[in-house]
């Protein structure tokens, strides 16, 4: 049930269809993170405000439609949909995330085939490529970076094979070379990352940073809000020590300590992701501290970094949320029928701090 015809790729600017933006505040089921035991108990009403909602849907923005994008309405239940996961699932970002996914293609009735790319960008293109010739109709791909995916985008093209990306961009041309993109606002994330930065260190003294995986548009732009806001806001914060921790906890762990050892006075940690901040607490821990000697400000809002706050080591959490399918699979649904479709989906993100992390710890992941 390929689409056949192939038509102008022009971008397209029509009217957000209604199909989109009723009903994106669906659910899926939170996934549990490796040692999240403790915390595995949660009300429906917690679960039913844990899933992804459109940030303010406006009809100004430009959309996709077939017409423009090229191909013909096909029928998403028919069709085999290929998902995409970038990185190793032991990141509990990435298992709810593919546990949305494979949830709401089940919910659906929808023909699912994954591929999980292990952090290898290599192994990710190629798994894409597979997808494809295992005949996958339309693709929705967490892109491990943002560069280097002309070979898929080519393919694609020739078959007629819709793309949605999820949580990263990739550097191509919306309704063109994809669909659409879903995610968070990344660069408001770092600037409310940096307001909890400034109430919880006052606004005076030395800060790091621990930068996410270079090569991604996550990392770029939750770094330039950070700084952007610290710089407006709070002159008194000096940023001195800035290392990658690559979004990984060991990691995070390891460059904690090494920045204990370089700038003992250090007074508070930004890390770009939860698991590169609870590798910090680690290192912390290690190190003799006790909880708010330094603070941490993280991304993500998982559960063992929520708890992190209940336990003191942790001084704020900025929501970046995993759940994507159903979303992905309304955007989908919603252009396959011939509807129209945003090309940027940003989705509202909560925060967790001292006031709400232990009332709300069943809503995180």
């Amino acid at each position: 049930m390929k689409p056949t015809s192939l038509r102008s790729r022009a971008s397209a600017r029509a009217l957000l269809a209604t199909g989109l933006v009723t009903g994106l505040a669906l659910i899926t089921g939170c996934a549990k993170s490796e040692d999240s035991a403790d915390t595995t108990d949660k009300s429906s009403a917690q679960q039913a405000d844990s899933g992804q909602v459109v940030a303010s849907p406006s009809a100004s923005g430009p959309t996709c439609a077939i017409d423009a994008y090229g191909g013909d309405k096909i029928d998403l239940k028919s069709a085999t949909v290929g998902f995409s996961q970038s990185e190793k699932e032991a990141n509990p970002f990435r298992i709810a995330e593919t546990a949305s996914i494979k949830e709401e293609a089940a919910k659906r009735g929808v023909k699912l085939l994954t591929a999980n790319a292990q952090s290898q960008f290599s192994k990710q293109i190629s798994d894409v490529q597979d997808l494809i010739a295992k005949g996958a109709d339309l693709l929705v791909i967490a892109p491990l970076n943002s560069d280097g995916w002309e070979p898929v985008l080519r393919t694609a093209a020739a078959k007629h094979i819709p793309i949605v990306t999820v949580d990263r961009k990739i550097n191509a041309t919306a309704c063109k070379d994809y669909v659409s993109f879903i995610g968070s606002d990344f660069v408001e994330q770092g600037r409310r990352a940096a307001d909890r930065m400034i109430e919880a260190t006052g606004g005076k003294g030395e800060i790091a940073i621990l930068l996410g995986a270079a090569g991604n548009n996550v990392t770029t732009e939750r770094t330039k809000g950070f700084e952007d806001r610290i710089k407006e806001k709070a002159p008194g914060l000096k940023v001195v020590f800035r290392q990658t921790g690559e979004f990984a906890r060991e990691k995070g762990q390891s460059v904690t300590e090494n920045l204990i050892q370089s700038k003992p006075g250090i007074k508070g940690i930004y890390a770009e992701n939860d698991e590169m901040g609870l590798g910090a607490v680690n290192a912390l821990k290690g190190a003799g501290k006790k909880p708010g000697d330094v603070k941490i400000v993280t991304i993500d809002g998982t559960r063992n970094a929520v708890q992190g706050i209940v336990d003191g080591w942790i001084d704020g959490v900025i929501e970046s949320n995993p759940r994507f399918g159903p979303l992905a699979f309304q955007t989908l649904d919603t252009f396959t029928r011939g509807g129209a479709v945003a090309q940027d989906i940003v989705i509202e993100d909560s925060a967790y701090t001292s006031a709400n992390a232990e009332s709300d710890l069943g809503k995180a992941y």
